[in-house]
């Protein structure tokens, strides 16, 4: 019988081409393919296309009818990698900065384990899921019927925490990460000369103080108890120096964990940019979108998590949520589960996720793999 350590160097040298061939969301032909192909090998029923380019991997063992499902992202990002590391991607301007290899290498490991070891009694199915940066690869997975065509009884995610030292494991219960919302908001006016703003609604004032303003939101439309971030990101509008332009735009981004908080965020960024606009004698549009909702953790998965992280390394309770979204949240939506952080940050430091210089850390590759075939042995335990 193959041991999980005897996994790990070819598992790093499959990581290591996921990572110099990054692909973007929806566009991870060649990386499920490579997923496809190693499942094939390993004897499983495997279903492609799904979610666009998603992969599901099927394993069943003994005759029991309940079900896991193991998730891992498989998608990069619009980043230009600065690492200089042997194994850079070849891909100017596209870079596994969020350690979406590592994860399919992780889950691709416990795929490997458990097809051999078989110390189960049902069904695993390996979820490897497009699209994560933003673009709700889990939602189309749901919405083309992932969990009517593998049915499970829990779900798990797994996502490198850099903040976390290699070894330790955390999640809780509740809100882990935050839902995202984005915001655009238009105000429009006539446009004129510079040197007569009486004469023209001014677009550009009107935009300096309703930044103010939405900065204010949080601080004093919502209870201290609640929380809440909203942030302002970018502000277009002129293109020279003595005219007063027509439109000025403004897009934020707003992060919370309670429904309740964000309907009440959102009706506040449009009486706001409504008010501004009536004083300024503009008007104003306001385009709200709620990309990705909050993950919420189920109470018993959260637990059933931290038993099977306790059995392979450090179990910790993470005391705070992340304002970082994950789309994983919507596989939650529909089936109990639980999203786990696994702890990479090396004695000296790591750097943060989405940064150039970011690097997955290939010593938690077997933690990872470890923690996966816990999970799917724990819940499948033989009765």
């Amino acid at each position: 019988m193959t041991d999980i350590a005897d996994l790990i160097e070819p598992l790093i040298a499959f990581r290591r081409d996921i990572h110099a061939h990054p692909e973007l969301g929806f566009c991870e032909h060649r990386t499920a393919g490579r997923i496809a192909e190693q499942l094939r090998a390993l004897g499983m029923d495997v279903h492609e296309g799904i979610g666009k380019t998603g992969v599901v991997g099927v394993l069943r063992n003994g005759t029991s009818n309940r079900a896991i499902g193991l998730r891992a992202d498989m998608d990069a990002l619009p980043i230009h990698e600065q690492t200089n590391l042997p194994y850079a991607s070849t891909t100017p301007g596209s870079f596994h900065g969020c350690g979406h290899d590592g994860h399919v290498a992780m889950l691709l490991g416990a795929a490997q384990h458990l097809s051999r070891s078989r110390n189960f009694d049902g069904t695993v199915h390996f979820f490897f899921q497009p699209a994560e940066e933003g673009q709700g690869g889990a939602r189309e997975m749901v919405n083309e019927g992932l969990f009517d065509r593998f049915p499970c009884d829990r779900v798990f995610g797994l996502h490198n925490w850099p903040d976390l030292p290699a070894g330790t494991i955390a999640t809780r219960v509740g809100p882990i990460m935050g839902a995202a919302d984005r915001f655009d908001i238009r105000l429009e006016g006539r446009g004129g000369h510079a040197a007569i703003p009486q004469d023209t609604p001014d677009a550009i004032v009107a935009a300096a103080s309703l930044v103010q303003q939405l900065n204010m939101i949080v601080s004093r439309r919502i209870a201290p108890t609640s929380s809440a971030v909203l942030s302002v990101t970018q502000i277009h509008g002129g293109h020279a120096h003595n005219v007063l332009p027509d439109v000025v735009t403004i897009t934020g981004t707003v992060r919370t964990f309670d429904p309740a908080v964000q309907d009440r965020i959102e009706q506040a960024i449009r009486q706001v940019a409504a008010g501004v606009a009536m004083a300024g004698e503009l008007a104003a549009t306001v385009d709200y979108q709620r990309l990705y909702p909050a993950t919420i953790n189920d109470a018993d998965a959260t637990q059933e998590a931290l038993d099977a992280a306790a059995t392979v390394g450090e179990a910790r309770l993470a005391p705070d949520p992340a304002f970082t979204s994950e789309d994983f949240a919507f596989m939650l939506q529909a089936c109990k589960g639980a999203y786990i952080w696994l702890g990479q940050a090396k004695p000296e430091g790591s750097e943060p996720l989405h940064n150039p210089h970011y690097d997955f850390n290939d010593d938690v590759l077997e933690l990872g793999v470890k923690l996966h075939v816990a999970l799917a042995e724990r819940h499948l335990a033989r009765r």
